[in-house]
């Protein structure tokens, strides 16, 4: 059996924290369990130390967010000599096959070094439905990958591949971690898996998508769950670092100045100044987003000490 490290990210995890864990005692490919836990305050650490003690359980001092505290645990996996690494969300859970049908398809798979990242079909909490947002991504890759008429006649390949997919479930050869590295830094939560997947591509690697292997991700079930007013530079950052573009972040800067421009003449002035916010913010960040681009088209374990 390969070796899998199961990486997983906890904050405040016990309303899933059963269904999580047990499912992975349940999976017919044994498994390893790191937790990182980013300072939950509901019992989530005394819960899984005491009921799941075969986990290796580490306690950040402060919330580190999302891609750093999985480039920790992968730091700890790649360490242990994890083969596969897979990296799941809190809110998650297995089916006792799950990962026997994604590893499947790797050992069969003609170019394992194409290979970036493996994910299986996320269902939502109700286990009735796709997880909605994998009906956005399979809608967006239609062309390429006519999945929705795969599933119509029901004539489904093996696997298929896809531009994108989040990071809820994630199997990643250990090629990938030697390759690519690992989170970006400069994000805390959301955006980071959008990015990671931009180093996949620009690596000449693919996501593939397993529609016989399934899982949970108890997400919310809308498309507008980020509150972009929080985090609504977001989207301008990934395009500003993303290595498939030359001139990423000069691009970003005139999209926003013709942005701006159309809303200051039509009077949305709201819109204007939201614009001038981001722009701003890009123009004095600009040395650090370029010195991260700088990095991260570097082939090898980018944001890691894997030594």
């Amino acid at each position: 059996m390969p070796d899998v490290h199961i990486i997983i990210v906890t904050y405040n995890a016990m309303k899933w924290a059963e269904r999580c864990f047990t499912s992975l005692r349940k999976s017919s490919v044994p498994v390893q369990c790191i937790v990182i836990d980013n300072g939950s305050t509901d019992g989530t650490q005394e819960y899984i130390k005491n009921e799941f003690p075969e986990v290796s359980f580490i306690q950040s001092e402060s919330n580190l967010g999302f891609g750093k505290a999985n480039n920790i645990g992968i730091e700890k996996a790649y360490k242990n000599g994890a083969e596969f690494f897979y990296l799941m969300n809190q809110d998650a859970w297995l089916y006792e096959d799950s990962l026997e049908k994604m590893l499947d398809i790797y050992a069969q798979h003609p170019e394992k070094d194409e290979i970036g990242i493996i994910s299986p079909f996320h269902i939502d909490g109700s286990e009735k439905f796709l997880d909605i947002f994998l009906d956005q991504y399979i809608a967006k890759n239609y062309e390429k990958t006519r999945l929705i008429s795969d599933l119509y006649f029901q004539t489904l390949k093996p696997y298929y591949e896809i531009h994108f997919v989040n990071a809820a479930h994630w199997l990643l050869p250990r090629k990938t971690i030697e390759t690519v590295g690992g989170f970006n830094p400069y994000f805390f939560h959301y955006g980071e898996d959008d990015e990671y997947v931009n180093r996949i591509h620009f690596h000449q690697k693919k996501v593939l998508l397993v529609p016989g292997s399934k899982v949970v991700h108890d997400g919310v079930q809308s498309l507008h769950k980020i509150d972009f007013t929080k985090f609504e530079n977001v989207r301008v950052e990934v395009n500003a670092m993303n290595p498939n573009l030359p001139n990423g972040l000069n691009l970003e800067k005139k999209a926003l100045k013709q942005s701006m421009l159309k809303n200051f003449l039509t009077g949305n002035f709201s819109q204007y100044k939201q614009l001038s916010k981001k722009y701003k913010k890009i123009s004095h960040e600009g040395g650090r987003l370029t010195d991260l681009r700088n990095q991260l088209i570097q082939t090898g374990p980018t944001f890691l000490n894997l030594s």
